[in-house]
């Protein structure tokens, strides 16, 4: 995913902070790989908040947001105690679909963990198929400081 993305992606925008915990740990002391994706996900959701994709407004206008690709590099080993924060990125706006880069990363050390690069299509809950993102997300991104990103691919792509 990331040979597509632009040349100069948006800003970081922190989108989770958090500790691990010691149920969060695999036998070996680590946090274990459902600890890494659980708060990626939970990142995921506000960051689309910041985009202008606010849960009411998903409900209200029957949208939704599913993944269609994901892939985590683990870098750093994370341990019980340590707070973690994971900052967010657009890196391409296409008609259907936004690709973003999430670091997750020791606030204590500032090292980055791991890196999450996902692509999420955006979704009508009613009919289960991808649709255009229009004027909202261009909207909410521009307000957010996101922007400008160039106009969505065409259809298709």
């Amino acid at each position: 995913m990331h040979r597509d993305a632009p040349s100069q992606p948006g800003p970081m925008h922190l989108s989770y902070r958090g500790v691990v915990t010691a149920w969060d740990c695999d036998h070996m002391g680590h946090l274990n790989i459902a600890g890494y994706v659980r708060r990626f996900d939970e990142a995921h959701w506000s960051f689309f908040a910041a985009l202008g994709l606010a849960p009411g407004w998903m409900r209200e206008q029957r949208r939704g947001m599913v993944a269609v690709e994901q892939r985590i590099h683990y870098l750093r080993e994370l341990k019980a105690g340590e707070v973690v924060a994971i900052y967010s990125q657009v890196r391409q706006v296409k008609a259907k679909v936004l690709l973003s880069r999430h670091e997750l990363r020791n606030e204590e050390t500032g090292e980055v963990c791991a890196v999450e690069e996902i692509a999420c299509a955006h979704l009508d809950t009613d009919s289960r198929r991808a649709v255009a993102f229009g004027e909202p997300l261009a909207a909410g991104m521009a307000a957010a400081g996101f922007g400008p990103f160039p106009a969505p691919e065409a259809e298709g792509k």
